[in-house]
């Protein structure tokens, strides 16, 4: 299993529509082949930073499958215009696990 993060900086004054805006994106992720789960949390420190938890089968999931969709366009419209600055993005493999992929 891979782990997506992503640390989302929403523009101030649009958390709110932000989290709307989730609340229809995460049925585009959820229906995604090799989707595990996710998680979306609120900083406490930085009231408009958030972090993005999406856990894979594989990279490729994420980085072909999902990207590669018709539907991560609409995720794109949803969502992208949020951001200031854009996210990066980076995936992590458990330690100790030799079996998984790695992103290059």
């Amino acid at each position: 299993m891979i782990l997506e993060v992503a640390i989302l900086d929403v523009k101030p004054g649009e958390t709110t529509d932000f989290e709307n805006a989730f609340s229809e994106a995460e049925g585009i992720i959820s229906s995604m082949a090799g989707y595990c789960s996710h998680e979306l949390m609120r900083c406490l420190e930085v009231a408009n930073r958030y972090i993005l938890l999406v856990r894979w089968e594989t990279v490729e999931a994420h980085t072909e499958g999902f990207r590669g969709s018709t539907d991560y366009q609409r995720w794109k419209e949803l969502l992208h215009h949020f951001y200031d600055p854009f996210p990066e993005v980076h995936h992590y493999l458990p330690v100790g696990n030799e079996k998984g992929n790695r992103a290059a």
